[in-house]
């Protein structure tokens, strides 16, 4: 199969549509890096370099715009290009693109959750612990870095536990049709004043983040 066949200019269209649908800025266009993301390429495969060819040929024929944002190279379809791709969806000749970033994002973050979520647990019992270890006896002797150090382990493993809770039980599959932002409300804010609303979608700031998993629980700290 050739690398024209086996990538079609109007998929690489819809492509940049999506792309455009899934922009979490108002900008207009799409880098190329962002459209090889969306047809699931690597950057520096065969398909790729001819997927770039193929946008300087989509626009010359009047079916993709080009600017430039910051000296990169953005891509947005002209009306040609949307009806072209509005014809092709209505004949059901339109392959169907690779899964979307979002909808990747949301599955990976909800399988690592999943394995993770026993483990982030244990780790808060066992930080819990060794805090009452030190409680019980009411030692005023412990010096105040001991307290300070616990207080942020404990705080980082509740943080990694909540975020790996959210992206198990509470993140909702994405919908394709729109771009999946996370605003960092949740519908228990319905309750909250207007202050503590603010705080409560501050906190969860960063919870799909799953790398911060690992970072926030540093080897030192583990011993």
């Amino acid at each position: 199969m050739s690398s024209t066949k086996a990538m079609p200019d109007l998929l690489v269209v819809a492509a940049i549509e999506r792309a455009e649908r899934h922009s979490t800025t108002s900008r207009v266009g799409i880098p190329v890096w962002a459209i090889l993301e969306h047809l699931d390429l690597p950057r520096r495969s065969a398909l790729a370099r001819h997927v770039r060819t193929r946008l300087t040929e989509l626009e010359s024929t009047g079916v993709l715009t080009q600017a430039r944002r910051h000296s990169v190279p953005v891509w947005t379809l002209t009306p040609t290009g949307r009806g072209r791709l509005k014809r092709a969806r209505r004949a059901g000749t339109l392959l169907e693109l690779p899964e979307s970033p979002q909808h990747r994002a949301w599955r990976t973050a909800r399988t690592l959750a999943e394995h993770e979520i026993e483990r982030f647990h244990a780790a808060v019992e066992t930080d819990a612990e060794a805090l009452g270890e030190f409680l019980a006896p009411k030692d005023t002797t412990t010096p105040s870095d001991v307290w300070l150090v616990m207080g942020e382990r404990l705080s980082k493993s509740l943080r990694r536990l909540g975020s790996a809770t959210y992206c198990l039980t509470e993140w909702a599959e994405p919908d394709d049709a729109h771009a999946d932002i996370d605003d960092g409300t949740s519908p228990a804010d319905s309750v909250l004043g207007t202050v503590a609303r603010r705080h409560a979608i501050a906190r969860r700031a960063g919870r799909r983040n799953t790398r911060l998993w690992d970072e926030q629980i540093t080897p030192a700290e583990r011993d």
